[in-house]
């Protein structure tokens, strides 16, 4: 029994032991998990304590929303700064940890952009550097006014509209004019003769676009207005000029904040010209009414994707089509206001008494929005009155889809029309569209699209109508017209009467008779192969 006993000794103390460790180690995971709890809700309880103290934390977008309220007629929201147009000392650190603000609007539950209640955009005059737009425009209210002021919350402060055709219409020119920062000139017969006299037609830059019909005569035309824009926009003060269609968003990727002022404020000062590479509106459906909504989806430049990329996936693409863009591809570029600044046609701008130290952006872009609805295809095969053939569109159209576009519009059925468009400008192969997402020469970009739907619910567009129609009366209407037309002779007279001819000689003979650069197509597959051929030696 003793040696039984002996034995169970050993047993008892090991498991008495264990017991006690097991009791320990449970003891301290309770208490870990009551800390673990109590922290929380401590940080909690003194979070709360210090906001009470404070008095509260204010929410922006809902301040300005009871500032708007509060004040009769608003009129406090024209100290409001939105973003891309607070002055450089006024940017705190804390802005400038985000690259964009586009995240805060997505996130939001307050009322999109609530400042933009008072669509005047009371803009402070001392903003640096001080931007404007110049335009030759046809269009109608519905593509004017997204594109304006989607441009004014990038910076943008002044706008040379040169209008026509329908955007020079009582109904759309007149809620144009009452815009702040915008500058309306109508294509009269004054303003036709002051270009005529204009010392481009005495120049060899731009002959060869002379006396040629539809998008010659355009460009043509575009290069005379951006001329008169320079004059005016010296005479205004301005800093920088941009020429950009009514189909084209600028995209300031790369930028501190979502800013056109912000970006060009980081340039060198001694940069006369900033590219900015295009890309193009991929659009996938066929029933789009509203581009700047409903187009997410683009192919980006050749300057914005690595080389192997770009030519491995032409074929994929292309899809059949001439070129790897519908349009253009060399982009659009923004010229400091300067001496002797001259356009160099529609895409570039040049100097007469030098060559122009320029820069091409790594990140932003211009947003073209080509084709994106169906509609473009009979509008602009009503905008030309050449023959629907192989070789007259040749004397109308400088680049290979608007020539075959052009052909199709004017010879085939709608539903053969519809048919084309699915096949050459849709992109409808989810496989195909999924392959180059992933190889990055397609790309989604929404900020454009975040910002016009924005202004549009903020009801910007409507109260620019409104404002027009409920202010002026009949007489008032047919008053304002009057001095419309005659403010009309006495814009156009901001055009520069042709120079002295001789310093125009002088300088193309220290420059040389560069031409005036069109819309060209992006490098093709025998550009590739040239590479190849080069490298070799």
């Amino acid at each position: 029994m003793k040696s039984s006993h002996h034995h169970r000794a050993p047993l008892i103390s090991s498991s008495s032991s264990s017991s006690s460790s097991s009791s320990s180690n449970n003891s301290f995971v309770s208490r870990l998990l009551l800390l673990l709890t109590l922290l929380p809700v401590s940080l909690a309880c003194l979070a709360f304590i210090l906001q009470w103290r404070g008095g509260g934390l204010a929410d922006p977008a809902s301040a300005s929303v009871r500032s708007s309220t509060s004040v009769p007629g608003g009129s406090d929201l024209n100290h409001e700064v939105f973003p891309g147009m607070e002055t450089v000392s006024s940017v705190s650190p804390k802005a400038h940890q985000s690259s964009s603000d586009c995240s805060n609007l997505a996130r939001s539950s307050s009322p999109s952009f609530p400042y933009y209640g008072d669509w005047k955009f009371g803009v402070d005059t001392s903003l640096k550097p001080k931007i404007c737009i110049t335009t030759s425009t046809s269009a109608g209210l519905d593509q004017i006014l997204p594109w304006m002021f989607y441009h004014k919350v990038l910076g943008v402060s002044t706008f040379f509209l040169f209008v026509e055709g329908k955007a020079a219409t009582p109904s759309i020119s007149k809620v144009l004019e009452s815009i702040p920062g915008v500058k309306v000139i109508y294509r009269t017969k004054e303003l036709e003769e002051k270009q005529a006299k204009s010392r481009i037609w005495n120049e060899t830059w731009l002959s060869s676009f002379f006396y040629k019909p539809c998008n010659y005569e355009l460009f043509v035309k575009q290069s005379l207005n951006m001329e008169m824009a320079i004059v005016m926009a010296r005479d205004a003060g301005m800093d920088w000029i941009l020429h950009l269609d009514t189909d084209e968003l600028i995209y300031p990727a790369g930028a501190r904040e979502y800013s056109l002022r912000r970006l060009l404020l980081d340039v060198p000062p001694n940069v006369d010209m900033v590219i900015f590479p295009n890309y193009e509106s991929s659009v996938e459906r066929d029933d789009i009414k509203d581009p700047f909504t409903e187009v997410s989806m683009f192919k980006k430049n050749y300057d914005h994707l690595p080389k192997d990329t770009y030519f491995g996936m032409y074929k994929e693409a292309t899809r059949n089509n001439p070129n790897y863009f519908l349009t253009y591809g060399n982009g659009k570029s923004v010229a400091r206001v300067q001496d002797h600044l001259r356009p160099n046609g529609a895409h570039r701008w040049h100097n007469y008494m030098k060559t122009p130290n320029e820069i091409k952006l790594e990140e932003a872009a211009v947003l073209h929005y080509t084709y994106a609805k169906f509609s473009d295809f009979t509008s602009r095969r009503d905008r030309c009155g050449c023959k629907p053939t192989k070789e007259d569109v040749k004397r109308c159209f400088m680049l290979d889809f608007d020539r075959s576009a052009f052909i199709i519009a004017s010879t085939a059925t709608e539903e053969e029309m519809l048919s084309w468009y699915r096949e050459h400008v849709v992109w409808g192969d989810k496989e195909v569209k999924t392959k180059l997402l992933r190889k990055g020469i397609l790309t989604r970009i929404y900020s454009p699209m975040v910002v016009i739907q924005a202004l549009k619910e903020s009801g910007v567009f409507s109260s620019v109508v409104s404002s027009v129609s409920t202010n002026l009366s009949k007489k008032k209407f047919l008053s304002s017209m009057h001095k419309s037309n005659s403010s009309r002779s006495t814009a156009s007279e901001s055009l520069p009467a042709k120079e002295n001819k001789s310093e125009g000689i002088s300088a193309r003979h220290l420059l040389g008779a560069e031409s005036a650069v069109p819309p060209l197509s992006p490098p093709g597959m025998e550009h590739a192969k040239f590479s190849q051929r080069n490298s070799r030696f």
